[in-house]
């Protein structure tokens, strides 16, 4: 659907080198970094702002390097909305459709289903200046997709909106991209990489560093950098569901953990930190909720002590300090017992 090969780009005194990713038709696709990290250059690179010093751009296997902005069919969503104040929220949506081909009742009838699409009918005839942060950014991509984009360009969306305006969007986003709009999302939250993205492809000292699934990422990052800047590497894909003793749980592959959550039953995903985690030569007789039988596959330092990894049907990683290590023997091939409590797990609904 949409590739770029070998690009290199410098703007000022920054430079990005080797920007290599393909994005599949119908996938929502991260770009994944640090604030500064280009990302964002990225993404005005595609859209045409900004001319390319080598390499090329494919859309749909057409290269488009070199046509203007306005004969690319990718649409843009910037981070502050760009949202004209002067203007109607129905005259900003049609904006994009004031040259197109259609009639005015075509333009009229292509607003209207697409505000329906995005929740805004009941917004058409306002000002943008008296709409909250989460009706302005439905406004500004309901004026994004009015052109029907073949791929939909998000610059950290969620960025400018109220934690709790934010899963709103989020649903709005996953609901776009399921029923068949290609997106690429770029963003530094880690969080919003790994409920969002089909993929994730990392930005790292100007270039992309790694590019795959956010199991691939999370789990087996390919650079210190990248362990360090995701953080969290208990990541997990499952679902949320209440037992006959009304106790919380979460499944994931086959494993089923208790965890500590208000949330609705559903899918979603569980978070548990690599510090939280306490290691055993046998099985907890504590407050632990969760014991896991597991394997130790690797022991290798890190920041802070050393970073245990162990198969216990899920791959669990635990930050243990050096004296632990020696203390209880810590090594590749040993049998260790994994305890968390059910507050130190976090679910994040999907």
């Amino acid at each position: 659907m949409l590739r770029l090969d070998n690009i290199a780009l410098t703007v000022g005194d920054f430079s990005l080198h080797n920007i290599d990713f393909a994005v599949n038709e119908g996938e929502y696709f991260i770009l994944l970094g640090p604030s500064g990290a280009g990302k964002s250059l990225i993404l005005e690179l595609i859209s045409g702002f900004y001319k390319q010093q080598q390499g090329k751009v494919f859309l749909r296997q057409k290269e488009i390097t070199n046509l203007p902005i306005q004969e690319r069919e990718v649409g843009l969503l910037f981070q502050d909305f760009a949202i004209f104040p002067h203007l109607s929220v129905f005259d900003n949506i049609v904006y994009p459709l004031r040259n197109a081909s259609l009639s005015k009742s075509g333009r009229l009838e292509t607003v209207r289903q697409v505000a329906a699409e995005l929740e805004v009918s009941h917004l058409l005839h306002r000002n943008p200046t008296t709409l909250s942060g989460g009706e302005q950014q439905r406004v500004a991509l309901a004026r994004t997709l009015v052109r029907k984009p073949a791929v939909l360009l998000l610059d950290e969306p969620l960025a400018a909106l109220d934690v709790q305006l934010r899963g709103g969007i989020r649903s709005l986003l996953r609901r776009l991209n399921q029923k068949g709009q290609t997106i690429l999302h770029v963003t530094h939250d880690f969080e919003e990489a790994a409920i969002l993205g089909h993929r994730i492809a990392v930005v790292e000292n100007n270039t992309i560093a790694q590019c795959g699934s956010h199991d691939e990422v999370f789990h087996h990052p390919r650079s210190s950098f990248i362990a360090n800047f995701v953080g969290i590497r208990n990541f997990f894909a499952g679902e949320l569901f209440e037992n006959t003793d009304g106790i919380r749980n979460f499944r994931m592959n086959g494993v089923v953990i208790s965890i500590l959550s208000d949330q609705a039953a559903g899918k979603g995903f569980a978070v548990i930190r690599s510090e939280d985690i306490i290691l055993s030569p046998e099985p907890f007789d504590s407050s632990a909720a969760n014991n896991l039988k597991g394997l130790i596959t690797s022991v290798e330092p890190a920041r802070v002590g050393f970073e245990i990894s162990i198969d216990a049907g899920i791959p669990l990683i635990a930050i243990v300090a050096k004296e632990s290590v020696v203390r209880l023997g810590l090594e590749p091939g040993k049998t260790v017992w994994a305890g968390f409590k059910a507050s130190a797990v976090k679910f994040v609904a999907a």
